[in-house]
């Protein structure tokens, strides 16, 4: 049975730094394409970052280039979003859907599984 469970959200000031884990259970990771969404209040689900199986290709949208990074830790079944110069509108709740396959889908359709998320707030 595939699991995904978010952690290490909160709240943070403009300009801090957090950093994101999504423990995984039930299937290889390494064999999975699995990547971080993100949904803001009154807001459509968005593509964060997302990094393809077997060979670690990582992909960010616009709005976090240069300041996000992903990352996975296969012994650990573990993926991670390193977020820092954090934004008011980085404000969201964080998922990190998987798929079967090396390929990172174009939109939250092509993800499968997900977890329950954990929330991110932004403010001063």
């Amino acid at each position: 049975q595939v699991q995904l469970v978010e952690s290490g959200g909160g709240l943070m000031q403009p300009g801090g730094s957090l950093r994101l884990s999504c423990a995984v259970s039930g299937f290889t990771l390494a064999y999975y394409a699995i990547g971080w969404f993100r949904q803001a209040p009154g807001k459509e689900r968005e593509g964060v970052s997302c990094i393809s199986g077997r060979d670690a290709i990582t992909y960010y949208a616009d709005a976090v280039k240069g300041r996000f990074t992903i990352s996975r830790d296969n012994a650990k079944a573990t993926v991670y979003l390193q977020m820092n110069s954090l934004k008011p509108a980085d404000t969201a709740v964080y998922y990190c859907p998987t798929r079967y396959g090396s390929t990172c889908p174009a939109g939250p359709s092509g993800m499968p599984y997900w977890g329950k998320g954990t929330l991110v707030t932004v403010s001063s």
